[in-house]
């Protein structure tokens, strides 16, 4: 393995949900979904980043947005720091350009769905989150 990567990543809310995709076939890890994001290129800032990958990936563009949490992950042949983001409000509305399936997730409730290695602790966190706030 050569360094690590630098990956962002948007927990995009809207009524209480988060968006997802899942990654499509011919892609490393097709079928697994995550948070939408990407790498982060040389030069460039984390928010610039995000905001470049959602507008690429989803035609959304954050406008209100925070850095939440970062952590590494390292996978068989790449390691990763992802940065997550809440993304609290955003324009535009979900039209999927990479070919991405997506859907809207209440917190606790994904069943199934399997995510990403790195993305499950966050799923997990997400989950705790809302089961305490509706304590």
């Amino acid at each position: 393995m050569n360094g690590v990567v630098e990956v962002v990543a948007g927990i995009v809310w809207r009524d209480g949900r988060f968006l997802a995709v899942e990654r499509p076939q011919g892609k490393p890890q097709a079928g697994f979904w995550e948070f939408p994001g990407g790498k982060v290129e040389r030069g460039e800032s984390l928010e610039d980043a995000l905001v470049r990958e959602l507008r690429e990936e989803l035609d959304l563009t954050p406008t209100d947005m925070e850095l939440w949490q970062e952590k590494r992950h390292d996978y068989e042949h790449i390691s990763v720091r992802l940065h997550f983001f809440h993304v609290h409000a955003h324009s535009g509305a979900v039209v999927p350009h990479e070919g991405h399936a997506w859907r809207w997730f209440v917190p606790g409730e994904t069943g199934d769905v399997p995510f990403l290695a790195a993305d499950t602790e966050i799923v997990d966190e997400l989950a705790r989150w809302a089961n305490a706030k509706r304590s």
